[in-house]
């Protein structure tokens, strides 16, 4: 019978010497074995498991539940998000109105760049979104993970090293092993049509395409924000307020309110 993985993540009620030793001791007394332990936020601790049916699980979760010291927050098959809370020992934060939407600070570059990195890896037509101030992180980030998923990836609008406006792609640079990098200020604001045909027909192709300031993208073409499966925000911090002031004065020269957005 082949096994199963579980992710056990549970909330410490009492903190007292020799708990996760009383943990381990019950897993092994019902054979089950501890892939990988972590703290996960504050009290929290998760675990990845692997065991061989369904019954030694049941009779787990039927022991911790009469445990005082502990209190289960979740108990299920292993999520992306389990697996990078294990790995890094903080949780990825979804918005509470909209569950594509996630969040990170500066300091978790490490886990946002694990997180798109395992969705660059599934090959099909998905379309993510990046938020963020001026230099906090978010092409690097992109590039990172486009390295940790071995895939080749593609500026068709970008200010990272040059101003980069793609109009056209050469034959062997239309791939679904790609990812497709454009920045949605430079696109709506530098582009001329050429490039919009190039876009409208990349954002076709049954590859991965990571849109920096997606709102600045939905604000001046047809697209929405339900075409994408992903949302991310990147901040400096929790408190910082993402916003497109400095785009949209218009008593600005453009060039010098849009450089501020410059990488």
């Amino acid at each position: 019978m082949e096994k199963k993985e579980w992710y056990l993540e549970y909330e410490i009620q009492v903190n007292r010497p020799g708990l996760l030793g009383d943990i381990s001791s019950l897993l092994g007394m019902l054979s089950i074995n501890i892939i990988t332990i972590n703290g996960v936020e504050d009290s929290r601790r998760g675990m990845l498991l692997l065991c061989k049916n369904d019954e030694q699980i049941n009779r787990l979760r039927s022991i911790l539940e009469t445990m005082d010291t502990i209190s289960i927050t979740k108990f299920r098959r292993p999520k992306l998000r389990d697996r990078l809370a294990v790995r890094h020992g903080r949780y990825i934060h979804s918005d509470i109105d909209d569950k594509k939407t996630f969040r990170f600070v500066r300091e978790d570059l490490g886990l946002l760049v694990d997180f798109m990195a395992e969705l660059f890896k599934k090959d099909e037509h998905k379309l993510i979104g990046i938020r963020g101030m001026p230099r906090v992180g978010k092409t690097e980030s992109i590039v990172a993970a486009s390295v940790s998923a071995n895939k080749k990836w593609l500026f068709v609008s970008s200010t990272l090293l040059k101003q980069t406006i793609r109009s056209q792609l050469i034959e062997d640079e239309y791939s679904s092993d790609n990812v497709y990098i454009l920045d949605g200020i430079v696109s709506t604001r530098r582009a001329n049509e050429r490039h919009w045909q190039l876009v409208r027909e990349i954002m076709r192709l049954p590859a991965t395409k990571v849109v920096e300031h997606p709102d600045m993208l939905v604000r001046e073409t047809e697209y929405k924000l339900d075409d994408f499966d992903y949302i991310l925000e990147l901040r400096n911090d929790e408190n910082e307020e993402i916003t497109y002031e400095t785009v949209d004065k218009p008593d600005l020269d453009q060039k010098d309110g849009f450089s501020m957005f410059d990488f």
